[in-house]
């Protein structure tokens, strides 16, 4: 279900976030939702179809029998497309406290169920199934107080709307001696620039294919970031003769694969604060945003890998339980590859503020493909070394092609783009 919902809901709560973001940092208070609700409808009447479709193969080639595990699957994965669709709300609007309390909601929810069987009130793996399927729909508890906030600040603004109309018409009375016309204070509220402000609210409005297209881009990216964390399990499955090594390689992946947990949430509020910035030509505190995260993410990784290096083997023998000879270097190469993956999703989320969701799925999908194919070589022979270097070359090479994205984005490269194709021109001209 987590697989699942990342590739085909976050890239609507990605798309929400964007929009609502750029359009509050250019005035807009009012945002069309009726796009990225058919979008989200559209991924999971899709995922829908698929499973009732598939609905044999998976509940007795996945879940062995177990006709409940495939009803929380469905039922689970489609109420995350209304929980989903509230975070890109709460994070657009930049309500971060009520998003933070739906994620704890939703996580407190699944707990509640696992504890209940703990305790004896429940018993059997469907009863803590359940909760998983219980969850998204316990986290829209949110969604009535961001409303009651939404219209405590609508009816904030319309208040100073109200009084600043009030004392300007009362300086015009006084200035003309006598009342204005309904003509003449529409002019005076909307100001000298009011054709420039309609034609900016037509040029935001969000289209079904200006809006699927960067949903699909979106969703790319989160596959090949999937593929990038679970290939190396599913390669080594499938051709191992050893079947605990697919665990052990799961087991040491762990170590990216809590951090990037983690960092989503640093990625939903980064994304809002970096498209308004890009909207406002705020472009020195866009540089200084991606240039602070990144440089946190370098001092974490360190501290990290350097700890891996360390204590790593023991670390990993007494959490899991497995007598494996964990290699130290091996795990600290996962950590430097951790950092490399956390560097990227902070430059991904700044492509994304740019609205260059294609050119950024393009350069995930490389370094997914590129990771696959390392999986599949038999280049060094064992799996779990291989699956270490792999992660760490497929992470480089992403970050680097991130990093190239992000750096002709920049003004300076942008300015000089266009000067070079402004000279082209006029040599051809000529």
């Amino acid at each position: 279900m987590f697989v699942i919902i990342s590739v085909i809901y976050r890239p609507i709560e990605q798309l929400l976030s964007r929009t609502i973001a750029e359009r509050r940092a250019r005035g807009h208070s009012e945002h069309a939702l009726r796009v990225p609700m058919l979008i989200q409808a559209g991924f999971a009447l899709a995922f829908l179809i698929v499973a009732l479709a598939l609905q044999e193969e998976i509940v007795e080639g996945v879940f062995e029998g177990d006709q409940a595990l495939y009803d929380v699957l469905v039922v689970g994965t489609l109420a995350y497309a209304a929980s989903y669709f509230a975070r890109g709300w709460l994070a657009g609007h930049e309500y971060f406290a009520l998003y933070g309390g739906l994620v704890l909601m939703e996580s407190l929810s699944r707990l509640c169920f696992a504890l209940a069987v703990v305790v004896g009130i429940a018993s059997g793996q469907t009863a803590v199934a359940v909760g998983i399927a219980a969850a998204p729909l316990v986290s829209l508890v949110v969604v009535p107080a961001a409303f009651a906030r939404r219209g405590e600040e609508r009816r904030e603004v319309l208040g100073q709307a109200t009084r600043g109309a009030a004392t300007m018409g009362h300086e015009a009375d006084e200035a003309l001696a006598g009342p204005i016309t309904p003509d003449e204070a529409d002019a005076a509220l909307a100001g000298p620039g009011a054709e420039g402000v309609q034609e900016a609210v037509v040029h935001d409005e969000l289209s079904l294919r200006r809006g699927s297209g960067f949903a699909g881009w979106v969703s790319g990216i989160m596959l090949s970031e999937q593929t990038l964390l679970n290939a190396a399990v599913l390669t080594v499955a499938a051709t191992s003769p050893n079947k605990v090594l697919a665990g052990i390689v799961f087991d040491v992946l762990l170590i990216a694969r809590a951090p990037l947990q983690l960092f989503q949430a640093i990625q939903t509020s980064l994304l809002p604060h970096l498209t308004g910035l890009e909207a406002t030509a705020g472009h020195e505190a866009f540089a200084r945003a991606i240039r602070t995260t990144v440089l946190a993410i370098a001092a974490f990784a360190a501290a990290v890998a350097v700890g891996l290096l360390a204590i790593g083997p023991f670390v990993m023998e007494h959490l899991f339980g497995q007598s494996y000879s964990y290699g130290r270097v091996g795990l600290a190469v996962v950590g430097i590859g951790m950092g490399l993956h956390l560097a990227s999703g902070a430059l991904n989320q700044a492509a994304l503020a740019r609205d260059r969701a294609r050119a950024a799925a393009c350069c995930w999908g490389l370094a997914a493909v590129a990771f696959l194919v390392w999986m599949l070589t038999p280049a060094v022979s064992e799996q779990l070394l291989r699956t270490e270097i792999g992660y760490a070359g497929a992470t480089a090479l992403l970050a680097l092609l991130l990093a190239t994205l992000y750096r002709r984005g920049t003004p300076a490269a942008r300015s000089l783009q266009s000067s070079a194709q402004a000279s082209t021109e006029r040599a051809i001209a000529r």
